[in-house]
């Protein structure tokens, strides 16, 4: 009958739909299963300037089906672009290859660290603006927690407690200030008693958290480094894995990290299109020099991983608009004078612009997240 033809092409459309909704769920979802073994190791490899151990790691992948990756970051003022894309981009690798990646919103650490002028209050709207800015620059957040420290070490504060304290006891001082380059400071800085204990805890976070790889800057790489020596002190035979990325320098001349209290020395997540042109243009950019050279550091950790190619847009008496497909095309053509800072920096603001506007947008045009960010740089950043 006919009403029996039309409900057979309502259930096969509907079975359709179906289809294409269980497609689009598993698109969105890490596919570990499409990608081979070499697959996975290499796209997890690649976030790393240094890997300690490389065979651990591609042992880890082959054996754990629920690989663990952690970061932690203090709540310290706005977000910096390394911070923001550099971050996205290599979470987004880890939870394609099928990890699952822990952010330890070190909310007590900044405290302990004189963020925010010690107030928990302002570190804690700091961190919520921060996790709004990797939702709006296309972090895939499916495999992702939050977790607060304050929070999960008040949970289960037995379990916690007892790790830092017998990392503590296991450890000389000489040892744990060499670890003071994870806050910032320098091991002759005149360090407060909770400065010193800071090392001891952050080494217990990766334990607290059951992590597998440590993927943090070069920066926390003495940190991550006792974790692997306290795991030879109690036996343990799987140490953390160490998996660092690369710092990106500041843009002013001798500035070897970005400095949030120092807004010309990098480029900050929300920055208006102005701004970003500004900043690049006054960055040093020495001609024909590659090495510390931070506008070349820009295309090669931010612009080349997010868009996979870097146009330079520059006049026909300049040599035309060229598309390059491999940074080592543009080195030897800033190496060898045939790319100009001239043509360079405006093309490197170009593409700032692009990848930070979604960022722009959702602070704009989000009401509590615009007035979040209008709170956030009210605050004094301290150090």
């Amino acid at each position: 009958t006919k009403d029996h033809v039309e409900r057979r092409k309502k259930k096969k459309r509907e079975t359709k739909r179906g289809e294409r909704d269980v497609d689009r769920k598993l698109t969105h979802r890490p596919r570990t299963d499409r990608l081979s073994l070499d697959e996975r190791y290499e796209l997890v490899r690649s976030i790393g300037e240094e890997c300690i151990q490389e065979g651990e790691l591609r042992n880890l992948l082959l054996k754990k089906p629920d690989v663990v990756a952690y970061d932690g970051f203090e709540p310290s003022g706005r977000m910096h672009i390394a911070q923001g894309v550099m971050k996205a981009l290599n979470v987004n690798k880890l939870t394609r290859a099928g990890c699952t990646f822990k952010f330890w919103v070190a909310d007590w650490f900044a405290l302990m660290n004189n963020k925010m002028g010690g107030d928990l209050k302002k570190i804690r709207t700091v961190g919520q603006y921060m996790v709004e800015v990797w939702k709006a620059i296309g972090m895939d957040m499916e495999r992702v927690e939050f977790l607060w420290s304050a929070d999960e070490i008040n949970k289960r504060s037995d379990e916690y407690w007892s790790i830092v304290l017998d990392i503590a006891r296991r450890n000389r001082l000489p040892r744990i200030v060499r670890c003071s380059q994870i806050m910032g400071r320098n091991d002759s800085d005149d360090l407060s008693a909770a400065q010193i204990f800071y090392p001891c805890m952050q080494c217990a976070d990766i334990f607290f958290l059951k992590a597998d790889i440590c993927q943090l800057g070069m920066d926390q790489r003495k940190v991550n480094v006792l974790a692997r020596e306290y795991c030879d002190d109690i036996k343990r035979k799987n140490k953390p894995i160490i998996l660092s990325h690369h710092m990106l320098p500041g843009l002013l001349q001798g500035q070897e990290k970005m400095s949030k209290s120092d807004p010309n020395s990098a480029i900050f997540m929300e920055d208006a299109d102005h701004e970003v042109n500004t900043k690049i243009k006054k960055a040093y950019c020495p001609p024909q020099v590659v090495a510390g050279n931070p506008v070349v550091e820009y295309v090669q950790y931010v612009i080349f991983p997010w868009f996979g190619k870097f146009e330079v847009q520059r006049s026909d008496n300049n040599g035309g608009n060229k598309m390059y497909l491999r940074m080592e095309d543009l080195k030897d053509d800033y190496v060898n004078g045939e790319l100009h800072p001239g043509d360079l920096k405006p093309s490197v603001a170009r593409a700032l612009n692009e990848i930070l506007q979604p960022v722009r947008d959702h602070f704009q045009n989000d009401p509590e997240a615009k007035k979040l960010l209008a709170t956030v740089k009210k605050y004094k950043v301290t150090k």
